[in-house]
């Protein structure tokens, strides 16, 4: 399994995290591979084969070959169909939303086709960088249809940008009353406010890079005891860490640390 991250030209940097690329021969055995939400939305680009998604009343559905996945508020489960080769745009929180009319929360859990986002033009650029031949060439491809629906960068609220770093920089340890009184700006504007730039509330966001920072540290075995990571992450005791644990990902740390550390690692482990 081969996974590279690639960074956005200065004019993206804003709204882009990263890009990466994930390759791997088709297995004899597909396993189910749990992704975690993160708080960034991605635009995905099949080029391997397709993967199954499946969805929580037990049936699967095949995900589109091309398409943005909205914010994740509960684990998505995937499985490989064959042949893995994804190239995807990571954006930051709030970075997909200069580049869409589509409303961002009703993306929430959702593959979103390029085709209902953007068109024609979702059309033309899902063929271009399906045909391209390297990695290089599919970020050129898609930082020129990015920058050319850049049409407005002041469209991200500069409270919503502030707010977000203050989320990272404390590791999602602030709550709502905490985030309200440093931006100065009142609970239900500031509730608004990220509905509608990134899908998610404040305290759904901190939850979610709070859970990122002990996953890391989980991966990376940076800690001696369940009771240390989660004071380490400012939970409240051990049973709260492990019940937001298994809302996000499905699976007690535990479990999770023995059977979802393959692919999570990739993209949590070494960020």
């Amino acid at each position: 399994m081969n996974y590279q991250t690639f960074e956005s030209n200065q004019d993206l940097a804003a709204f882009i995290k990263c890009y990466w690329t994930l390759e791997s021969p088709e297995e004899e055995t597909p396993e189910k591979q749990t992704i975690v939400p993160d708080g960034c939305m991605e635009m995905i680009f099949h080029y391997g084969n397709l993967y199954k998604q499946y969805l929580n009343n037990g049936n699967s559905i095949i995900q589109p070959k091309c398409f943005v996945i909205g914010q994740l508020t509960q684990p998505l489960q995937i499985e490989p169909t064959g042949e893995t080769g994804i190239f995807s745009v990571r954006f930051h929180p709030e970075g997909f939303l200069p580049f869409t009319t589509f409303p961002i929360k009703k993306m929430e859990n959702t593959a979103v086709s390029l085709e209902k986002l953007f068109g024609k033009d979702g059309q033309e650029i899902e063929q271009l960088v399906l045909n391209a031949n390297s990695t290089s060439e599919r970020i050129k491809l898609i930082e020129k249809f990015l920058l050319d629906r850049l049409t407005d960068i002041e469209i991200i609220d500069r409270i919503v940008k502030s707010t977000v770093e203050t989320i990272m920089t404390a590791n999602g340890q602030f709550s709502v009353d905490e985030l309200s009184k440093v931006t100065q700006v009142n609970r239900r504007q500031l509730l608004r406010k990220f509905s509608s730039a990134i899908g998610l509330s404040p305290k759904q966001l901190s939850r979610t890079i709070r859970l990122q920072s002990a996953l890391k540290m989980l991966l990376n075995d940076q800690f001696s005891n369940l009771a240390e990571l989660a004071y380490e992450n400012d939970y409240y005791d051990q049973a709260h860490f492990i019940k937001e644990f298994k809302e996000f990902t499905g699976s007690t740390p535990k479990e999770f640390y023995g059977t979802h550390v393959k692919m999570s690692s990739l993209f949590y482990g070494t960020d």
